[in-house]
């Protein structure tokens, strides 16, 4: 494989150690991470002043000449496909997309193609500076298939890490609409008997359990309290609908990031998603709390109704904190609009 050498000089009062002090100096636009680095390293593709230098804590002096030899990122196995995307942001070091429902974002059995990655690598093309020494998007976080809204993904090896980091630290600020079941409310004594849940002021649902793959079915995430990953999310009701009320428009927001979260804790706190096939059991609206047009829309909506409304993070290159909103598709829109349709006196 074809390599690209990347030379600079060490600056002034050097870091002590030669990883950090490589991580300082390298140029901005070698886009290359301290894990990425650090694997350099450690392959010995790191010359200083002509020497190969494997050792992280090796000291290095001001004015030392480093080389470094990279491999030119590999193409991806995956194979480009041109599927029109939503894009909301682009630039040299990422991308921010509108999913649509129904669309996976990765390739894996069952869906070998047609996913955003796919997308991605026809849309990017050679603008993917490598992410791992491939030329392939970075995705540091997923919505499921069946969800819509924004998703980040990175296009440089720096700019996956600064994400993943952000993600790892709970720092990535992420806002879900959400229809479901019924009205969590703080006066409600079921909710004050549901294991993990609580309120905050304002009438905030907060629901603090583990999360684990089902024991018996591994498609299906189970509500734990001892093992599993912590996972913590809140729900304000924003809107309710049906005379008594009987669904609600819940804005979510996660403190953690697990696997099918806001599903899972919802139908936990006994408020499933409208049309969830995994954790919305065979859930009835009350007779004529609506109009009978408005249930039948409800009873044939054919995916969870959860949007991924907003995305914040500070930008992995410049460190500007950016804030992207989505507005709801076209389904979930019109399920609002039933849901809101007057009874008939």
């Amino acid at each position: 494989m074809p390599h690209r050498q990347i030379c600079f000089t060490i600056g002034d009062t050097p870091p002590p150690r030669l990883d950090k002090a490589l991580a300082r100096d390298v140029p901005e636009e070698a886009r290359l991470s301290r894990t990425r680095l650090a694997r350099l390293l450690s392959e010995g593709a790191v010359r200083v002043d002509g020497e190969v230098v494997q050792d992280a804590k090796a000291r290095i002096a001001a004015g030392a000449r480093v080389e470094i030899s990279v491999e030119e990122a590999r193409d991806s196995h995956i194979l480009p496909q041109d599927i029109p995307l939503d894009i909301v942001h682009e630039d040299a070091d990422l991308i921010v997309i509108n999913k649509p429902a129904g669309m996976v974002v990765h390739p894996a059995p069952g869906s070998p193609d047609g996913t955003l990655v796919n997308a991605l690598l026809a849309h990017c093309g050679d603008a993917l500076s490598g992410v791992g020494g491939m030329k392939r998007p970075g995705i540091v976080h997923r919505i499921d298939k069946d969800t819509s809204g924004l998703l980040v993904v990175a296009k440089t090896d720096l700019a996956h890490q600064g994400l993943a980091a952000q993600f790892e630290a709970h720092t990535v600020e992420r806002y879900y609409n959400a229809l479901v079941y019924g009205v969590p409310d703080a006066n409600d004594p079921r909710l004050r008997g549901v294991k993990g849940a609580s309120f905050e002021q304002g009438n905030i649902l907060k629901l603090t359990t583990q999360l684990a793959r089902h024991k018996t079915d591994r498609q299906r995430q189970a509500v734990l309290f001892h093992g599993g990953r912590h996972a913590v999310t809140r729900a304000r009701t924003v809107e309710h609908f049906g005379a008594p009320p009987c669904l609600a428009l819940m804005e979510c927001w996660l403190e953690t990031g697990r696997t099918h979260q806001i599903r899972v804790h919802m139908a936990h706190a006994g408020h499933s998603l409208v049309g969830d096939p995994t954790y919305g059991g065979r859930r009835k609206l009350p007779a004529k709390a609506l109009p009978e047009a408005s249930a039948a829309a409800i009873r044939a909506f054919d995916r969870q109704a959860l949007h991924a409304a907003v995305l914040g993070f500070d930008h992995p290159a410049t460190g500007e904190r950016v804030r992207f909103e989505a507005g709801l598709p076209e389904d979930l829109a019109a399920l609002l609009d039933a849901a809101r349709a007057p009874l008939q006196q």
